[in-house]
């Protein structure tokens, strides 16, 4: 196929050229002409067979251009003369339909095109909305479904995956006559700025694969993968644009609308189509009159479209026909196999999945402190026929991750502390990363001071014990468990804040930012060895990275060990409700003092259990000895009643086996962990006491 040409537009038009198959060779287009749409209709000829010679007239909005509204139709791009096919986009394969790598990759973008122009945060709301009936036809004819049906029964007639996805979301809308859409808007942000073809953000986003067109260093994204998980998200590979500029773009900043479908190759009526599509305005300066590019929508046509934006703020809404989520999917129904009925489209579902994928990734974007204000703001909410279904929901940081906000807080407020002293206080302390130099020279380019925060942790917060990194953006890149605590660490959250999060005043924080940015693969979830780290700096970079860890680790044992004048006092709030009792066993013949419980220590967990850590002395002998640990609640009165396990694990000195404890001839101390069974709990944790003995297993013995 001859690549599209813009006709000569004057001295100022350029002649980049650009490859076949649909790729252009263009050169800038006048704003006067383009501004009102006018000249657009002039390009409204006939489809070049394959398609029944359909015109253009048949897929404008209202039939036509009417009122100054210019036509509208799809473009798909011609198969490749060398017979080349793509059975679906690669970097859309890359993940899975997941709403919550959605909502990671998302709004990791919105934040990145904050503008930074003010200091108010970027605002993200994720809309899930149910069409059926009328709302569903409208909306069908809206988008010309009408033109594109024989190209999806052509993909979905196809033993592919990208085939086999379309096909379901194809029996879905049919038979249930049913349509989820996920529409995501941002505001305070840049838009989908520049040209339709040369570099920007627009071309970027809606023409390229694998550009991330992000300059600035303390960008989450730096792949240009980010922007598949739309597609991916689609059962129908279909989604719809509308941005309002942050700057003029022929002369105009409201309403550039576009939309992109990625289909794989087929062919349709005789005639071979690469893969992607494109809704958009005829271009009149292209050789190639199917060639179509964003045009700038008037109210109703937003609207119809289901891309009404709520303020004139710069943004874009990204709207996700045939939004899909199989990985909530995962362990539904009893026997973990799912039941009949169960879909990946519950709205229910899908709403509290991306509730609780910003909360847990983007805490910190969050979180405001001081006069230091959030990065970002984010709700959830979702309709049914345009109807509320459920109430928009804000994330709200503390709500989430209680402990790690008020971490941060206290740094943008200022109000940390060097010691760990009473409860609610917020420790800091700096942890070194020597920066490698560029291209493999030696030596260190500059020392980088990060910032390691610790408070206690809360029932609300997971996992505790664990370390929680990230940069400049302030998304979760990483979470990591603190290894080698000493028994009887009261439990407790770290956040490491590294490169430009440390503050711009931390020595080498944008040099930071950028050595980090360059360790996280295309998933931005660890910092480690990549090639774009090896490229950039040296094959032995990542070691940099493996030393501040191990700084980092060892100053959280610092900073929570237990002074030994407080350690008998017991290091929690349940403490004064432990007990060591129980009969010591009988000494058989010719054996010493059998094992005894020495020390206790124990936290109620998220879930209400008891998380027991025992010392065990062992007194010297030749005898081994088989004992099981046994829980029971402390009651005041009559029989108490035993809790059972349901986990008990050998830390040293002792070994589990069926069950029960093994202590080997000669281990003269020994330690245990257990967390009871809350099934097994009478009442809760957190209005009991608990008591531990340690009983003798005769049978085992004997």
């Amino acid at each position: 196929m001859k690549a599209a040409r813009r006709r000569d537009q004057g001295p100022a038009a350029s002649a980049a050229q650009r490859g076949a198959s649909g790729e252009r060779a263009v050169s800038r287009v006048d704003a006067s002409r383009c501004a009102g749409g006018g000249g657009a209709s002039d390009a409204a000829g006939n489809f070049n067979g394959g398609e029944g010679e359909m015109a253009a007239k048949g897929t404008e909005f209202d039939g036509g251009a009417i009122d100054g509204r210019p036509s509208v139709r799809w473009y798909h791009r011609p198969g490749h003369d060398d017979g080349g096919r793509e059975f679906g986009n690669a970097a859309a394969f890359a993940f899975e339909a997941d709403l919550e790598v959605l909502a990671r990759e998302a709004t990791q973008n919105s934040l990145d095109e904050r503008d930074k122009r003010n200091d108010r945060p970027v605002r993200v709301r994720y809309t899930l909305h149910e069409l059926t009936g009328e709302a569903l036809a409208r909306f069908r004819n809206a988008v010309r479904w009408d033109d594109l049906q024989p190209h999806y029964e052509a993909a979905a007639a196809q033993d592919q995956k990208v085939g086999r996805v379309i096909k379901a979301g194809l029996r879905e809308m049919v038979e249930r006559d049913r349509l989820v859409l996920l529409r995501i808007d941002d505001y305070n942000a840049h838009g989908l700025t520049g040209d339709d073809y040369e570099d920007g953000r627009f071309a970027a986003v809606v023409r390229r694969q694998l550009d991330s067109r992000k300059s600035d260093t303390s960008a989450g994204g730096s792949y240009g993968l980010g922007k598949a998980t739309l597609w991916a998200t689609s059962r129908l590979g279909l989604v719809l644009m509308n941005s309002t500029l942050s700057e003029h773009h022929e002369g105009r900043t409201h309403g550039r609308v576009v939309g992109r479908l990625d289909l794989p190759w087929r062919e349709v009526n005789g005639r071979r189509f690469a893969g992607p599509a494109w809704l958009g305005q005829p271009d009149a300066s292209a050789e190639n009159a199917e060639v179509v590019r964003s045009w700038w929508a008037d109210a109703e046509t937003v609207e119809a479209l289901h891309l009404t934006r709520d303020s004139d703020e710069s943004g874009t809404s990204f709207l996700i026909v045939g939004a899909h989520d199989v990985a909530s999917l995962v362990g539904v129904g009893p026997d973990g196999d799912g039941e009949a009925g169960e879909d990946e489209d519950s709205l229910e579902r899908m709403h509290q999945r991306l509730v609780r994928a910003l909360g847990s990734n983007f805490w910190a974007a969050m979180t405001s402190g001081g006069e230091r204000q959030p990065l970002l703001e984010a709700s959830v909410r979702t309709l049914r026929n345009g109807a509320e279904h459920l109430p928009e929901e804000r994330v709200d940081p503390l709500v989430h991750q209680p402990a790690r906000s008020r971490a941060l807080q206290a740094f943008l407020a200022g109000t940390t502390v060097d010691r760990l002293t009473e409860a609610g206080q917020v420790a800091l302390t700096t942890v070194h990363l020597k920066l490698p130099p560029r291209d493999g020279a030696a030596g260190t380019a500059g020392e980088h001071r990060a910032v390691l925060l610790v408070t206690e942790a809360t029932d609300a917060d997971g996992r505790i014990n664990h370390v929680t990194a990230m940069r400049g953006n302030r998304m979760t890149v990483r979470t990591s468990r603190v290894p080698g605590l000493p028994i009887g660490t009261n439990p407790f959250q770290a956040v490491l804040l590294a490169g430009r999060a440390a503050g711009e005043d931390a020595p080498f924080a944008a040099e930071a930012e950028e050595f980090l940015r360059a360790s996280e693969p295309p998933e931005h979830n660890k910092w480690s060895q990549t090639e774009e780290l090896r490229m950039r700096y040296s094959p032995s970079a990542h070691r940099r990275i493996a030393t501040m860890t191990w700084e980092v680790n060892k100053a959280v044992h610092q900073l929570v060990a237990i002074a030994k004048k407080e350690k008998s006092g017991g290091t929690n709030k349940v403490s004064k409700r432990l007990k060591i009792t129980g009969k010591q066993a009988a000494k058989a013949k010719g054996a010493t003092t059998p094992p005894k419980l020495d020390d206790l220590k124990a936290v109620i967990d998220p879930t209400g259990a008891w998380q027991v850590t025992a010392e065990v002395k062992v007194t010297a002998g030749a005898e081994p000895w088989v004992m099981s640990p046994v829980a029971k609640l402390d009651v005041r009165s009559g029989t108490r009643p035993s809790l059972g396990w349901a986990e008990v694990t050998a830390v040293s000195g002792c070994e589990l086996i069926d069950g029960v404890l093994h202590f080997a001839p000669g281990v003269r101390r020994a330690v245990f962990r257990a967390v009871t069974d809350v099934s097994t709990h009478p009442v809760r944790a957190a209005f009991s006491g608990l008591i531990v003995e340690l009983h003798e297993n005769k049978e085992t013995v004997a």
